[in-house]
């Protein structure tokens, strides 16, 4: 528990004084925090020209097995592929864990920003997740806005699952 107290601290930290996360290779704290060696791999889908590709990673330094408490952090990268900039709005996840609990959560932006995304650019973030079971799966949407029009649209995040390496043959 104080690994994972230690990691909600310091991210609030990060968060509340809105250092600048979406530029991992920038951000040598950020490295130091999460470690990116090993992935399960990307996973992508396209809504609207709206490109989320998301890979995750085990967080074996955050997590306590025996208290059954596993950390995952996962990288976003969000490419605008339209004629016209986006600014995300909102976000909404549902996480669930193998024993069957599930969460739901929404709020304004991500790590704190409503970024403004211009065409043929990306915006990429970080974020962690804490489950309580070793296998478990994400997903959910970003409502966009065309920042011309002020039209908003739903852009969806594709599942991606998390799984504990040790729990792999």
């Amino acid at each position: 528990k104080l690994f994972h107290r230690l990691f909600v601290i310091i991210f609030y930290f990060f968060l509340r004084f809105n250092f600048n996360l979406q530029k991992f290779s920038h951000s040598l704290l950020l490295v130091n925090i999460f470690k990116f060696e090993k992935s399960s791999g990307m996973v992508s889908k396209v809504t609207d020209g709206i490109r989320i590709s998301v890979e995750q990673f085990y967080q074996p330094d955050y997590s306590n097995p025996l208290q059954l408490e596993f950390m995952f952090a996962y990288r976003i990268t969000i490419e605008n592929h339209n004629s016209f900039p986006v600014q995300l709005l909102r976000r909404h996840w549902f996480i669930c864990d193998s024993n069957a609990e599930q969460k739901e959560v929404e709020g304004e932006g991500v790590i704190g920003v409503q970024p403004v995304i211009a065409p043929n650019e990306q915006y990429q973030y970080i974020s962690g997740c804490n489950l309580k079971s070793e296998l478990g799966k994400m997903y959910g949407s970003y409502l966009m806005e065309n920042v011309y029009t002020r039209q908003q649209f739903q852009v969806n995040i594709p599942v991606f699952y998390m799984e504990a390496p040790f729990k792999r043959n």
